[in-house]
């Protein structure tokens, strides 16, 4: 979600004029994130998010479209797109895909509570309960292969602890037999920062742009992992128990997914500490740029080994 695309007001105006949104009051670079475009929009008839799609290509986007009206029509609060005077979702805007969202009320979480935790938790489990019924199939673009691949290149700019750290997890996780866990729709990106709130009422779910069909339960691990974190990294075992619970109720869990609970949790911090050592060692260009700390997802990881 950085401002690798710059837009200009009156460029802005003109695609705005293709809606029946009023006129462009005002507009504003997000700097957070690290793969799209993106801009808060106000007009005379609401608030928006601008999306410039930067990787993903015009054909790969019906896929995310559809996702958000499919979530939105089974009661998983989350963004809608804007469709503009012709019926289409899907604009361009300086020569890249553009998409126009509604703005969802709330902000942010930075400290979730229990009640938040049970608020995302079921989300996410409603999500994963109706996703079997979403007729369009997305392969996950971070399989075991982008693990090898980036984990190989990353290793090229790191040494000492990180290097260890990282070549006994990819061992540990290369020995793991995941094929028998249930696989469907996954959000992919359920961080703190792509839902937000209204004080303890969840308002939506944003940014579904890493949505694919993957193991149901390396999603949940993802989202406990950054959900119910503490500094250190440790869990917090209150809001664990929770978002847990509160999943549970909409999808249980079954046997082989409770075993393989410890090993996914590690993977689920592998994942973005490996996204993050690469975007901070092999950086994008970009006007405005974010690179997350990677030792955030470090000290995850860490306390997860020490727990299994």
């Amino acid at each position: 979600m950085s401002v690798f695309t710059r837009v200009e007001r009156t460029q802005l105006e003109a695609f705005i004029a293709t809606y029946d949104l009023g006129e462009l009051i005002e507009f504003a670079g997000i700097s957070d994130g690290i793969v799209n475009t993106n801009y808060f929009v106000t007009t005379t008839a609401g608030r928006y998010v601008l999306t410039l799609f930067e990787e993903l290509k015009p054909d790969e986007l019906p896929y995310f479209i559809a996702l958000m009206r499919f979530a939105h029509e089974h009661s998983v609060p989350c963004a809608l797109p804007a469709v503009d005077r012709n019926g289409e979702y899907l604009r361009e805007l300086c020569g890249k895909p553009a998409l126009l969202v509604v703005r969802l009320s709330g902000g942010g979480v930075a400290r979730p509570n229990t009640v938040q935790c049970q608020q995302i938790g079921s989300a996410l489990g409603a999500l994963h309960r109706v996703g079997v019924k979403f007729s369009r199939h997305r392969e996950t673009e971070h399989g075991s292969a982008w693990h090898a691949q980036t984990a190989a290149k990353v290793l090229t700019v790191i040494s000492g602890a990180d290097a260890a750290l990282l070549s006994a997890e990819m061992d540990f996780q290369g020995a793991q037999e995941y094929s028998e866990l249930p696989v469907g729709l996954t959000h992919g990106d359920l961080f703190r920062d792509n839902a937000l709130f209204d004080g303890d009422t969840l308002s939506g779910i944003i940014d579904f742009y890493y949505a694919c069909d993957y193991i149901l339960v390396h999603d949940l691990a993802v989202v406990v992992n950054d959900w119910c974190g503490c500094e250190d990294g440790s869990l917090d075992m209150r809001r664990v128990e929770a978002l847990m619970q509160a999943y549970q109720l909409e999808r249980p869990l079954d046997e082989k997914e409770l075993a393989h609970w410890s090993a996914m949790l590690r993977a689920a911090a592998l994942r973005y500490w490996l996204s993050r050592l690469f975007d901070l060692h092999f950086p994008r260009p970009g006007e405005m740029t974010h690179a997350k700390d990677p030792n955030y997802f470090r000290q995850i990881l860490e306390q997860r080994v020490a727990l299994s």
